[in-house]
């Protein structure tokens, strides 16, 4: 059984090709490091694996769900309910304090305030960023909107973590904080963490890594 899987997956902008008969097979409960150079479609298999991006070609399937065959709502649903997301460049709500970004993805699945508040300050305790949780996301630094969004992504407990670059505007010592965090609490939730990093110590914290070149995987987890 796979918790997140991509069947031959291509994808294009135009006359370009993002992904080239891509398939992977993550296992639940897995961690994986996705590596490779500058443009060589990482991000975008990690958009096309949370129905971000709709694939040109190929199936994405989440356990028994055909993600790319869903409408955009309910693909946007399957992902708030089972997916975390972490963005390279945090994409928090600049109005709102890092605790209510936190917060939101709970509030919005329906979670008492209280509890809500608990488990978000546990979790930007956790990551060092506690002291500056009543203040606007657009009022901190990059390093603590981007511990926040972890936060974010960790706060509702998803079934699977997709994280673009999440340690790329950290230094060596957040850095550190953040994979901690993130592998921690995947374990402990029995998660599927998948993570784009161009850093060999950020792909250490994780057991597998696939490879992605010019739109293919080279090395990685069979299909």
């Amino acid at each position: 059984m796979t918790a997140l899987e991509a069947r031959h997956v291509s994808v294009r902008y135009g006359d370009t090709v993002a992904l080239d008969d891509v398939s992977i097979a993550l296992a639940p409960g897995s961690r994986t490091a996705i590596m490779g150079p500058s443009g060589s479609g990482k991000s975008s298999l990690v958009h096309v694996l949370a129905g971000i991006v709709a694939p040109s070609a190929g199936e994405i399937w989440y356990a028994d769900t055909r993600v790319d065959a869903l409408s955009e709502s309910r693909r946007s649903r399957l992902r708030l309910a089972r997916f975390g997301m972490v963005f390279q460049f945090g994409d928090l709500v600049p109005e709102l304090t890092l605790l209510e970004n936190t917060m939101l993805p709970l509030q919005v699945l329906g979670t008492r305030a209280a509890a809500a508040r608990q488990r978000a300050m546990e979790l930007l305790e956790e990551l060092g960023v506690a002291a500056v949780a009543e203040r606007r996301a657009g009022a901190v630094s990059g390093g603590q909107a981007q511990r926040a969004a972890v936060a974010r992504a960790l706060a509702h407990r998803p079934a699977v973590v997709l994280a673009d670059e999440p340690t790329g505007s950290l230094d060596s010592v957040s850095a550190e904080q953040v994979m901690d965090t993130l592998v921690r609490v995947c374990v402990a939730t029995e998660a599927t963490l998948v993570v784009v990093t161009h850093d060999h110590r950020v792909a250490a914290h994780l057991d597998d890594v696939a490879v992605v070149r010019d739109g293919r995987v080279e090395v990685g987890i069979p299909a």
